[in-house]
């Protein structure tokens, strides 16, 4: 997961408190991955301001605790690498125990490129020149890690009848770009998955969604030695607005969606929102193309839900 970073020490103060409060979660308990910093920060501070109970979920605890300091609300921190199923268990139990419950799983830990080479956006990375350990430790943490922690949750939300799971991937540009693997790719999955869930899950009152800042983020994931001006990034606390609607009941029965977060505006009323920043997760009209001519299935109707 992402260090934290000083330079987010004053979050809080642009999470737009007139528009979080909009929203009551003050009967929700949601679990941040990633809370420690960056996007998994932002969402935090803005749920916890908006009344629910947060448990922070990194292994960064120095992080964390910035976070703690931040937040307005309820955040209880637990150190968990999320690439363990042990500790993802036990995170998922702990947070039922301590929090009394669980309703939203959010999932937000993840590493990117610069832990393959500091460098890489002026040192391009080749696939065939990435260290094979560097690029499997990444592939855990956001692919492996989301499986590990939406495995251990489901369970819970399914036997309740109601529940969400929110997986940040990342554009499709980036999914695909040369010099930018395994991020990319490791998004792409994902991405596909959280269609997949979103299926697995339908008719039992979870649903899965995909959450995106809409463009590379003024987070630590960006170093600050990159060429990107800062200020033309998109701002973490863009994310908590729609992180709050998708923990909440107003988003029943969204599901299989992907949202822009940069182009949800908290003052307009939420079925603009779904229009102008939702569209169909992983991007079925591509699997509609492709499956033109192909033997239709059945598979999955006779399962028991």
């Amino acid at each position: 997961m992402a260090a934290a970073s000083a330079d987010y020490s004053n979050m809080n103060i642009k999470t737009g408190s007139k528009n979080m409060a909009k929203r009551d979660l003050s009967n929700k308990v949601v679990i941040v991955t990633g809370a420690g910093s960056g996007l998994g920060r932002a969402m935090t501070l803005a749920l916890s301001e908006s009344g629910a109970k947060v448990a922070g979920v990194d292994v960064n605890i120095d992080g964390m605790r910035e976070t703690s300091d931040l937040a307005s609300g309820s955040f209880t921190p637990i150190k968990t690498d999320i690439t363990s199923v042990s500790d993802a268990d036990n995170a998922i139990s702990t947070t039922i125990k301590d929090l009394g419950g669980l309703h939203v799983l959010i999932n937000c830990a993840g590493l990117g490129m610069p832990t393959l080479r500091v460098d890489y956006w002026n040192n391009r990375l080749y696939f065939w020149e990435a260290d094979p350990d560097k690029w499997q430790r990444l592939m855990d943490v956001n692919v492996r890690g989301a499986f590990l922690m939406a495995r251990a949750a489901a369970p819970y939300l399914v036997e309740q009848k109601w529940g969400r799971i929110v997986n940040v991937t990342t554009s499709m540009n980036t999914m695909i770009r040369g010099g930018n693997m395994p991020y990319g790719q490791s998004k792409a999955s994902l991405e596909a998955a959280s269609n997949a869930w979103a299926d697995d899950l339908k008719d039992t009152g979870v649903t899965c969604n995909v959450l995106v800042p809409g463009g590379a983020a003024d987070t630590p994931m960006v170093p600050h030695e990159s060429p990107y001006e800062r200020e033309n990034l998109v701002q973490p606390v863009v994310m908590g607005p729609p992180a709050c609607w998708l923990a909440s009941d107003d988003s029943n029965g969204i599901n299989s969606m992907r949202f822009l977060a940069r182009n949800w505006n908290p003052d307009v009323p939420d079925a603009d929102n779904i229009e102008s920043a939702g569209s169909p997760a992983a991007w079925p009209d591509l699997a509609d193309a492709a499956s033109v001519g192909q033997p239709a299935t059945v598979h999955g109707k006779d399962i028991p839900r």
